[in-house]
Parts: C-alpha cells; sequence; structure tokens
C-alpha cells in the first residue's frame, strides 16, 4: 500500500550562498533515484492536486530547463543532507564541517498532518487539514525574507481561512496564489517527494481484507481502524498491528496521542463526528448523517 512519505526539501543559507548554489544541487538531483523529482509542495497524493497541476508541470519544466542552462558548479560547493538523502548528493560536495550553502532535508508528510490535528469535543483537526495549500503553508511561510512578502502571504492565508471569497472559483484562485507566493524565494523549496511503502497480509485466514487508508497518513488512519475486517472470525479474531517506534507520548487528548502509537490507539477509541476523507482534502461523516427534512412528516 502506497502514501505519501515525506516532502524533500532543499535550503539556501541565507549567509553562505546565492540562489545559484540552490539551483545547481536541485538541477543535480532531479534523475536521481530514491525520491520522485517534483519541485512543487503540492503532490499528485493530495485530493486537490488537480487544482495546482498546470502549476506543478510548470515549476518542474522551469528547473529542469534550468538544469540545462547550468554548465559548472560553484566552486567549494557545501551541501549538508540527512543521512538518507546523502545519495542524492555527490560526495564531494557533503559538508564535513558544520559551515554548508545548502541543506537537503525530509519532511514527514504524516507528522505534518499529526502535528495540525487536535481531539477535543469529538474534532480531529482544522478543515483544511490535508489541504495542499496549507501544507505548503506549514512548509514554506517561515523562509519568506521579504515583508511584503510575508504580509501578503498572511492576508491571503487568513481570507482563506475566514471563507473570504465569493465562490469555489475564488477560492480555487487565492490558494494557488498563496502557494505561488510562497514558492517565490529559493530560500526553501520543496523538490520532491518520497513514497511510503507499507505491507498487510491478504493471507487466508489469518490476513485481513476490505482495508481503507489514507493518501497522507497511510495505514496509520481512522480510516483503516473504521475499514479493516479479517478474513477469519471477523467479529472474534485478533487484530495485529506493528508500529515502527514505542510509544513515548501522553496518553491523554489535549497533550498527547501525538506519536504514532497514540494516533493509532486514538483512531480505535476515539469518535469524532468527522473523520478525514481517506483520498481527498475534505472530510466525511463518521458518526453523523445527513438527513433531508421532510415537510410531509
Amino acid at each position: 500500500m502506497e502514501s505519501l512519505g515525506s516532502f524533500v526539501i532543499v535550503l539556501r543559507n541565507p549567509a553562505a550562498s546565492a540562489c545559484a548554489a540552490v539551483e545547481t544541487v536541485v538541477g543535480d538531483i532531479a534523475g536521481k533515484q530514491g525520491f520522485i523529482f517534483h519541485p512543487y509542495p503540492i503532490t499528485p497524493f493530495h485530493g486537490d492536486y488537480l487544482y495546482y497541476a498546470d502549476l506543478a508541470e510548470a515549476a518542474k519544466a522551469r528547473f529542469l530547463r534550468a538544469r540545462a542552462r547550468t554548465s559548472a558548479a560553484p566552486a567549494n560547493l557545501r551541501v549538508k543532507a540527512d543521512g538518507a538523502l546523502q545519495h542524492l548528493i555527490r560526495p564531494e560536495w557533503i559538508a564535513q564541517g558544520p559551515e554548508w550553502d545548502v541543506a537537503v532535508e525530509e519532511v514527514s508528510a504524516a507528522d505534518l498532518v499529526a502535528s495540525s490535528m487536535t481531539s477535543v469535543n469529538g474534532w480531529l483537526g482544522p478543515p483544511w487539514v490535508k489541504a495542499g495549500w496549507f501544507h505548503a503553508e506549514r512548509i514554506l511561510a517561515d523562509a519568506i525574507e521579504d515583508g511584503d512578502t510575508r504580509a501578503r502571504a498572511d492576508a491571503m492565508v487568513g481570507r482563506i481561512e475566514a471563507s473570504d471569497y465569493r465562490d469555489a472559483v475564488e477560492r480555487i484562485n487565492l490558494q494557488r496564489d498563496l502557494v505561488t507566493t510562497l514558492t517565490s524565494s529559493c530560500r526553501k523549496l520543496v523538490v520532491g517527494y518520497t513514497v511510503k511503502r507499507q505491507y498487510f497480509s491478504v493471507e487466508f485466514s489469518d490476513g485481513i481484507e476490505n482495508i481503507g487508508f489514507d493518501s497522507i497518513e497511510g495505514l496509520n488512519s481512522p480510516m483503516f481502524i473504521r475499514t479493516v475486517k479479517l478474513k477469519n472470525f471477523p467479529w472474534n479474531g485478533w487484530l495485529m498491528l506493528g508500529i515502527d517506534k514505542a510509544p513515548n507520548a501522553a496518553w491523554n487528548p489535549i497533550a498527547g496521542f501525538n506519536d504514532g502509537f497514540g494516533r493509532l490507539l486514538w483512531s480505535a477509541v476515539g469518535d469524532p463526528a468527522l473523520v478525514p476523507a481517506p483520498y481527498d482534502s475534505g472530510w466525511m461523516l463518521n458518526r453523523l448523517s445527513d438527513v433531508q427534512s421532510n415537510s410531509r412528516r
């Protein structure tokens, strides 16, 4: 089962490098294995990706053209990379000390969603918790260096969150403008993403079926717990789940349930009115019914 793993981000050290260094690194890793080159913060795993597909393709074409124009790398380029991403960087570029020009990092997509979720009064998070524009804002807003640009981005976020628009067309255009503003600087760029692969058994009779999962959070999501069914003894059997890390969070809805095991536990015991739609950016009913009134009754 595949879902969005992490965003691959390239950062420029404002005290040590220029945009040319970032373009060089981005162009060099474009053809590398181990990640999907996608220099735009909204991916095909996002339910609202079609609103931004043309902008994503234009960004990819722009970086590939810049790569073709680059003739030589800057002298003594120093790149700091997370251990799992070092294979994307030329060995001679890897920074050997604390000083660096460009950094390559990962941001977990599931953690980005989880950090924005709340569990108070049966609610799981803000309405836009899975929206592409929201993820772009969470990742890139802190890298805006120009005061006017930051003020413009903040104003657009405020309008979106307050539903200050006439209709869906104006809302989508506002979200597109926001992401364009967030991606206008070379201080921090989303250059691609990784795919998370999780495994389950469909063996009869110890396997499971009817599995629903989330395009961002994968199997550790409310939808999985609500859809998974044992093939044998569907009401009396044991469902065995594995988590890659030991539990380390406080187990309460306000201060805890924010690690992998805590989120799984809360998906099982929580009973929110709405849950995130598994493959979309919106929500779906959980313990509510959308009943139309009948005046004849």
